[in-house]
């Protein structure tokens, strides 16, 4: 089993039939912890199974003969109202696609667990992180506090890392799919950055603590009473396990 988080991406695909069998198991033992989002899966598989069954009918009818093919390269003469034909098909068939699509993006809600609050605090460590010149926004540790609880709407306690070699440089408020979310960033002697984010969760409120990782980048995450957690940096897990550890010790204590 790989630590790669589920993403979206691989929901749909699960959906649609369309992993690899690893991949495949790995979703389908993430779906047996999280049942709220087996719920929502599973809505979607039958949604998916009607939109067949409704459809069967028409994709078992015979081609119309002006989009036979063979008939088409017999009859040169009749070639060019042919090939109009069998571009509006195709134009038919795109659009029908792509109007599937964004319907989808529409009407399906994003996920809300704490896959999805990973696969966002690595993306704000790898865009921010790496930034030599503005990785923060504000470094005045009172007035960024005060800044991202008000925009996440809950008191937000800023993690204290000064007794594991880390000082606070920072932060920001980022923007994810499920809202607003608070980013703290620390540095330590050598300039190894940790970034910590964390915003209120839609799905898995109480989560056990989970590691991910992916290419230079590894991290853990978890959820307690509705607010989520994400430590993520360049170092191994076995050097972020503690440091997670003390985060979570003391955001219990607001």
């Amino acid at each position: 089993m790989s630590n790669r988080p589920i993403t979206e991406d691989d929901l749909h695909a699960y959906v649609d039939r369309a992993l690899e069998p690893e991949r495949e198991a790995e979703v389908g033992a993430y779906l047996e912890k999280h049942p709220d989002v087996a719920r929502r899966i599973e809505a979607y598989s039958g949604e998916r199974n009607l939109l067949r069954s409704a459809l069967l009918p028409i994709a078992e009818e015979p081609l119309p003969p002006q989009l036979n093919l063979a008939r088409m390269i017999e009859s040169p003469r009749r070639r060019p109202a042919s090939w109009r034909w069998a571009i509006a098909a195709m134009l038919m068939l795109s659009i029908g696609g792509l109007g599937g699509w964004v319907i989808r993006g529409a009407t399906l809600a994003p996920a809300g667990g704490i896959a999805a609050l990973a696969e966002e605090a690595s993306d704000s460590y790898k865009v921010y992180a790496s930034d030599r010149t503005r990785p923060v926004e504000l470094r005045d540790s009172a007035e960024l506090v005060q800044w991202v609880s008000n925009r996440l709407r809950q008191p937000v306690k800023l993690p204290d890392l000064t007794k594991s070699g880390y000082r606070f440089m920072g932060g920001r408020v980022v923007p994810t799919a499920h809202g607003p979310a608070a980013m703290f960033m620390y540095d330590d002697d050598r300039g190894d950055r940790l970034v910590v984010l964390t915003r209120p969760m839609t799905s898995d409120k109480n989560a056990a603590m989970a590691p991910h990782s992916g290419g230079d980048v590894a991290g853990l995450s978890w959820a307690d009473d509705g607010t989520g957690y994400s430590l993520v940096g360049s170092r191994g897990l076995d050097a972020l396990k503690p440091l997670a550890d003390e985060i979570r010790k003391q955001a219990q204590t607001i």
